[in-house]
């Protein structure tokens, strides 16, 4: 059997390389983007994208589903930051859409023992979701099976910017919403502690 010298290295070899350390960087910067977003939407992302997508190899019908798909995703970030809850006199978690008068329910239990005029809406609220969408739009068209679906020729042309845009964005989200602290805790986020609730 002929052996290789091992001072030479085929070019698909050295580009298999190159391109598995760009896509664990930007896995990595992705995956500190995703503490932003709504738990239900990522996961049903993670979930259903590789199907919707072929694993990248789409056709015409999966280009359609995959961006319905994903503009639904998009408006459930957004919506997310417009929900909150709260906890009835029964203990049970209750929750709500955050309007500019209060909370209004969405279930008919009694709300006699909470103050649903303390949940008003804020300019956090908009700008959390407007960060919310702008980080799941990252994390969602940086994914592998996105890129290969929708501009397969993105990935090996700019490895600079899939690199540098995940931690640029999330330098920014995080500092807004350390300007504007989230206190909600709505649809798809983890309900209040015991010590949080007032």
């Amino acid at each position: 059997m002929a052996q290789i010298a091992p001072d030479v290295k085929t070019a698909s070899v050295e580009g298999l390389k190159t391109t598995q350390e760009v896509t664990q960087k930007t896995v990595t910067g992705l995956g500190n983007l995703v503490k932003l977003l709504p738990s239900g939407t990522f996961f049903l992302f993670v979930f259903l994208n590789p199907a919707l997508t072929n694993n990248g190899e789409c056709r015409t019908s999966n280009k359609y589903l995959t961006a319905i798909f994903l503009a639904l995703c998009g408006f459930a970030c957004c919506f997310s930051w417009f929900t909150d809850s709260y906890t009835d006199k029964n203990g049970k978690i209750q929750y709500g859409i955050v309007t500019n008068k209060g909370l209004y329910p969405l279930s008919g239990s009694d709300t006699s023992s909470v103050n649903l005029s303390a949940y008003k809406l804020r300019p956090g609220d908009f700008t959390h979701a407007f960060l919310s969408l702008i980080v799941f739009a990252i994390v969602a068209l940086l994914d592998p099976n996105t890129v290969n679906c929708f501009y397969p020729s993105f990935e090996t042309t700019q490895k600079q910017l899939i690199m540098a845009l995940p931690p640029v964005v999330g330098v920014v989200a995080s500092s807004a919403f350390v300007v504007f602290p989230n206190k909600r805790h709505g649809l798809g986020f983890p309900p209040r502690e015991a010590s949080e609730k007032s």
